[in-house]
């Protein structure tokens, strides 16, 4: 089910996608937002009650213009989660959004009961550079974000309608409104403070990482055990990135094995 929401006296309206009943969860979308085909969402509405808002910048969601930084962006989901009237919730990010998900859990320890980070962005090991998405030719995402980049699922998320113009000039404009949101956290590295402010986080935190993952790449994994206290990691075999999409299956059970334990 698709929501609207005004924050802020109207600075903010926020295109939402809800789904489930139980405990609130609040699912955090990467730099390339949530496609409208996100059955993992559902998955975890088996067990929660699943809020999954699109920043503004993705969808219909606007107000772009008052987010400048990471704290802005953490600011923004905690008056959501004010308007939604859910003190704290599962807090669960998906690689800009796991980010994002550490810096709301870290500014305000009530906020997160647990934390799921999903091949987070957030730290910059200079050995290990995550490569700039935002010059990446097309042609060269499928093997960037998935484990087989050859496979159905991977040729179907990447397809591009080159035989219909409307669609295709629609749908750069879209990557061009979300890549200049992301752009603020990520560009030119994604080191925006996170590291003197993770202390703070104190929820228990588990890192999701797909084992073939190479635009955050797993070694990321030790940074963030490092900076947070009782964190954990589990690696999913025959995943890249996209891990939520290559194995829902096991992505659900690891992620609502850790949330209803």
């Amino acid at each position: 089910m698709k929501t609207q929401h005004k924050l802020c006296d109207g600075k903010f309206s926020v295109e939402m996608e809800v789904t489930g009943s139980g405990e609130p969860l609040l699912f955090l979308h990467g730099a390339g937002g949530l496609t409208g085909a996100d059955p993992f969402l559902e998955d975890l509405g088996r067990g929660f009650k699943v809020y999954a808002p699109h920043l503004p910048g993705y969808g219909e969601s606007t107000g772009g213009e008052h987010l400048d930084d990471v704290i802005d962006a953490a600011l923004f989901y905690h008056e959501l989660m004010d308007e939604l009237k859910i003190p704290s919730a599962n807090l669960v990010g998906h690689s800009m959004g796991g980010m994002l998900a550490a810096e709301v859990a870290a500014l305000d320890t009530r906020r997160a009961k647990k934390l799921v980070l999903v091949g987070p962005a957030g730290f910059w090991i200079e050995d290990h550079p995550i490569p700039d998405i935002f010059a990446t030719d097309l042609d060269d995402l499928p093997a960037m974000l998935f484990h087989d980049p050859k496979s159905a699922l991977a040729q179907m998320m990447m397809a591009m309608p080159w035989d219909d113009l409307a669609l295709l000039t629609a749908m750069y404009v879209e990557r061009t409104r979300r890549f200049s949101m992301a752009s603020k956290f990520l560009w030119p590295i994604p080191d925006r403070g996170l590291k003197k402010r993770s202390y703070r986080i104190a929820a228990p935190t588990l890192l999701v990482w797909g084992e073939s993952d190479k635009v955050i790449p797993p070694v990321y994994a030790r940074e963030f055990i490092s900076r947070i206290r009782n964190c954990r990691l589990r690696t999913i075999k025959q995943a890249g990135h996209m891990v939520m999409y290559e194995q829902p299956a096991e992505f659900y059970k690891v992620v609502s094995e850790f949330l209803k334990s």
